[in-house]
């Protein structure tokens, strides 16, 4: 009772009229006058494109979840002080930040915020702060622009696996089907299977869907956790075939004018749609293994926390 107590009236004295929350905002706008730039240049740029179109989406999700933790983590480093040890981190972030910013390497500029972020929790409310932000500052690294080299390492292998994958699915059905590398030949039209439609970026999109829906349903279970956890890469990878196969049906059966247009898109929301179902079928089916405590408590709809 007493703990619960101490949260209402930590969420209390956080008004808008806080002197707390007023500290805040000259780091708001210093957040704003030093990222302002970086968030124009990757709107504007690789934001921008296919590959990377899943970066507007986990920024948006992580400030979501910064403000979903937000009255938890004060609630946690009520009776805790900052620590100096918030220093090394900040001067780590905007070197960081510089080395990132002038030598246009997208990955040391935009991550230099993760940093940022957690030194600034550990300079102002201390470790226990950063301990109840760990998840929304982990989440951001799914929105990193990953370097080119890498991706390509990558990318092919993923592929070519899931160009094969749908080949054999649909020659099994009885269409009439072919594949040289990432190319399939279905019909009279040829299809490319790009980055876009299942590289690695989409890989890490869908395994960003999976780690918020975990966090967001938070099961007592370890082991439906880790076993949900482990089996986001097979979901993500048959989300990407079912993707493939529609764009490849939608060609045949439509032309190639329907495959490149609307139902392109069409094709990433079903993308989505079927990683998302796959990831409540599959924890529907763990439920039954490794059923979660009958007398867990309520979680706060505000705090994601137990109430």
């Amino acid at each position: 009772m007493s703990t619960n107590t101490e949260s209402m009236q930590v969420a209390r004295g956080f008004s808008l009229r806080s002197p707390h929350l007023l500290a805040l905002v000259p780091l708001a706008i210093g957040l704003a006058v030093l990222y302002g730039p970086t968030l124009y240049t990757l709107l504007t740029g690789i934001w921008s494109t296919d590959e990377q179109a899943h970066g507007p989406i986990v920024l948006a999700l992580s400030c979501w979840l910064l403000y979903r933790k937000w009255q938890e983590m004060l609630a946690a480093s009520a009776q805790s002080g900052g620590s100096a040890w918030g220093w090394v981190v900040v001067v780590f972030a905007l070197l960081l930040y510089v080395l990132g910013r002038s030598q246009d390497i997208s990955l040391f500029e935009v991550g230099s915020v993760i940093w940022l972020l957690a030194g600034l929790l550990l300079l102002l409310r201390g470790g226990k702060a950063l301990k109840a932000m760990w998840f929304p500052l982990f989440f951001m690294l799914f929105m990193l622009p990953l370097p080119g080299p890498f991706v390509d390492a990558l990318t092919l292998p993923m592929k070519t696996a899931v160009s094969y994958v749908a080949e054999h699915v649909l020659f099994w059905v009885g269409y009439p089907i072919a594949r040289t590398g990432v190319m399939l030949q279905i019909g009279q039209y040829s299809l490319l299977v790009a980055d876009a439609c299942a590289g690695l970026h989409t890989l890490f999109t869908l395994e960003a869907l999976g780690l918020l829906y975990l966090n967001v349903v938070r099961h007592d279970s370890t082991f439906r956790n880790i076993a949900l956890a482990l089996l986001i890469v097979p979901i993500s990878f048959t989300a990407n075939v079912i993707r493939v196969m529609a764009l490849t049906l939608i060609t045949y059966h439509l032309g190639d004018a329907a495959g490149q247009g609307f139902l392109h898109g069409f094709a990433g929301m079903v993308l989505f749609a079927s990683a998302l179902m796959l990831i409540i079928g599959v924890d529907s089916l763990l439920r039954f293994g490794a059923p979660d405590s009958e007398h867990k408590p309520p979680l706060n709809p505000t705090t994601g926390s137990p109430a």
